[in-house]
């Protein structure tokens, strides 16, 4: 695997967008256009030395000679979104990657849901816009812990797509509240289903609408953040390089990126949790112990493809396309 081409680009407006939440306008020094993008994109931003994290791009996907990204300062935060509410300023460079899209609008869908929590709504504003200005159909839930949380309300309520968005935040009155149950009880062939938020919000949408009859064709969702859960199942397994047929061992307090790298062996990693698909590596035989976010649960059960970040091994070995 390669890393992507890499972008410097400076900081031109750094703005408050809600509480805990800042977005920056990120633009090319020479005023070069950017690489286009298309709506569900994100960045991979280097917030600080050996920190890259994954903001999804918020603005209209016609916009290229810009790009914007909003961030929320996480009360655990790793060093990413505290280095960037805390240490970036207007006029600073960023190194960011060029956009990649592993939650794209599926083409031709008759109508789209779009269902965002918290700093999901990112990716989910910018698929608003996108099927506005294309004129599809779709419909949009907003869900906030308080008003005060929210980001882009005023954006929002001022496009022509207005109408089309609905708010919902959790210490107001009950009749606004989100009703899941409800949102969700009419799934149909031609409806596509968006969802991208915190994991708890995520796994009760996804919950919801599968026991509702949602297809997973037309479930698509991205999460940011996740638990890499341990087990008391969790044992050593060896993986097995296809290029070289070299074997290295794994043990149970390794991960396999971990395994790899004290070896000499690098995987291109950014989230280290599952959920980025940055460090995606093909199985070609074995079974893999999937414990990531990224992959559906049909691909998950192809056990061709694991992430090596977080996944493990339910056979004795591996053998990976490396």
């Amino acid at each position: 695997m390669s890393n992507p081409p890499e972008l410097q680009l400076r900081v031109a407006r750094k703005r408050v967008e809600a509480q805990d939440i800042c977005s920056f306008e990120l633009v090319e020094p020479q005023g070069r256009p950017l690489p286009a993008f298309t709506a569900g994109a994100h960045l991979d931003v280097r917030a600080s030395v050996g920190t890259v994290r994954q903001y999804s791009l918020c603005q209209p996907f016609d916009q290229v000679g810009r790009y914007v990204i909003a961030v929320l300062r996480e009360p655990a935060s790793r060093g990413g979104s505290r280095a960037m509410h805390d240490d970036v300023r207007e006029g600073d460079l960023l190194t960011v990657s060029a956009p990649k899209n592993h939650f794209e609008l599926a083409p031709g869908a008759r109508k789209s849901l779009l269902l965002a929590g918290g700093i999901g709504v990112t990716p989910i504003l910018c698929m608003a816009e996108t099927l506005a200005r294309t004129g599809a159909a779709f419909e949009m839930h907003y869900c906030v812990r308080s008003h005060e949380r929210a980001a882009f309300v005023g954006q929002m309520q001022a496009a022509a797509f207005a109408s089309s968005v609905h708010l919902h935040c959790d210490d107001g009155p009950a009749e606004q509240r989100v009703d899941l149950q409800a949102i969700l009880d009419q799934p149909d062939e031609h409806t596509h289903l968006y969802v991208c938020g915190p994991k708890g919000f995520m796994d009760a949408t996804l919950s919801t609408a599968r026991a509702k009859g949602w297809t997973e064709d037309r479930i698509h969702f991205e999460y940011f953040s996740a638990e890499v859960v341990k087990s008391t199942t969790d044992a050593d397994f060896d993986v097995v390089l296809a290029s070289s047929g070299r074997v290295l061992h794994v043990t149970r307090d390794q991960t396999v990126v971990q395994a790899l790298a004290a070896a000499g062996v690098e995987v291109p990693t950014s989230c280290e949790q599952g959920v980025c698909g940055t460090c995606l590596t093909r199985v070609i035989e074995g079974v893999p112990d999937h414990k990531d976010m990224y992959l559906t649960p049909a691909e998950q059960a192809l056990n061709d493809q694991f992430t090596p970040c977080c996944s493990r091994a339910k056979s004795k070995r591996l053998v990976l396309d490396l």
